[in-house]
């Protein structure tokens, strides 16, 4: 085999795997449980959110603790506008993204003076500005449990069933990777890189840093508050109690666990710490007397998830990405490796 074949046939390789891959997402549903699918679900929802974080922290290199703010911020915009103003649920994803959008811009500003630390703090305002406002809405409206939201119809078929809510996530979450892995090769994704490394060159380079920071903070922030829109018109209300700090903190563990920098580190990322209570949950049920362990799951999940912070931060500080990168060097090690020669009789 030549060299200038073996990128085409890696490429070709690459298309078989990603059309297998599609093909077993879609036939998912045939085959799974409510809950399965329901949990696939949330799995695709979370991907959008650390996908959306990965883009402004993993390659921008801004730090954000305000995620769970502008998952609120889509998710109440959506409630709002299709229970004061009866606007159609596939109305409010657009009207989400722009809101989103806005505050990126507006809680982007500080990147521009702030870094690190200082920087995290103030996007951290974000959350408890919107999380207040939203609040004050609900009490003043005297929606105490939360804004009721009816299912959505698109092209006359009505979102009840989890299995049509399955592929529309599966939609956006593919149409959302394609997004970003485009933008990435451009020359926005090469500005934002550049910016990360060191900020004085990029603008030595040419690159407009206060620019490339904004654009990176809006786009994140639209994404995201698209997630936030899909997730209320799906669990069919929205509530402040829903968007606890606790939200950004897993949303940043999603990123690191699966790998920053990497857009498959944040699908890797996000399926397994949502998976993950739920496996906890399993075998805790296992172990003897596990009716007396029922009270304490939520407190061994959230020990658990400090302890898996823990070993990838100290010990695989790339993620599941260099975890599943050096098992296919492994495997590859293992597949060319020369046999020893045979004495021919």
């Amino acid at each position: 085999m030549s060299d200038l074949s073996a990128p085409a046939m890696r490429s070709d390789l690459r298309w078989i795997r990603g059309t297998f891959l599609f093909g077993v997402a879609v036939l998912f549903p045939l085959f799974a449980t409510p809950f399965q699918i329901d949990l696939a679900s949330q799995v695709l929802l979370a991907c959008i959110g650390s996908l959306s974080l990965m883009i402004l922290t993993g390659f921008a290199g801004q730090v954000s603790l305000g995620h769970a703010g502008l998952i609120a911020a889509g998710a109440f915009t959506t409630g709002i506008l299709t229970k004061e103003f009866h606007v159609p649920v596939f109305l409010t994803v657009p009207a989400a993204a722009l809101m989103g959008m806005m505050l990126g811009l507006v809680f982007g500003l500080p990147s521009l003076r702030l870094r690190g630390l200082y920087l995290a703090v103030s996007t951290l305002a974000l959350h408890f500005v919107i999380i207040y406002l939203g609040g004050e809405y609900e009490t003043k409206r005297g929606f105490s449990t939360g804004i009721l939201i009816e299912p959505p119809s698109i092209f006359g078929y009505r979102l009840t069933d989890g299995r049509g809510w399955y592929i529309l996530f599966l939609l956006a979450a593919l149409a959302v990777f394609w997004l970003l892995k485009n933008l990435l090769r451009g020359r926005t994704g090469r500005a934002w890189g550049a910016m990360q490394v060191n900020e004085a060159v990029a603008t030595a380079l040419g690159i407009n840093v206060p620019r490339a920071k904004l654009m990176a903070f809006a786009i994140s922030s639209a994404i995201t508050a698209v997630a936030g829109a899909l997730f209320a018109s799906y669990r069919g209300f929205v509530s402040v109690d829903a968007f606890p700090l606790m939200l950004s903190v897993q949303y940043v563990a999603m990123i690191i666990v699966g790998g920053m920098g990497s857009l498959w580190g944040a699908i890797l990322g996000a399926a397994f710490l949502t998976i993950m209570p739920y496996v906890v949950e399993a075998l805790v049920m296992l172990l003897p007397g596990a009716s007396s362990h029922a009270n304490q799951i939520s407190a061994i999940n959230y020990t658990v998830f400090g302890l898996i912070m823990i070993v990838f931060l100290v010990l695989e500080p790339g993620g599941l990405v260099a975890i599943g990168a050096r098992i296919r060097d492994l495997l590859q090690t293992a597949r060319f490796r020369v046999r020893p020669l045979q004495r021919v009789p």
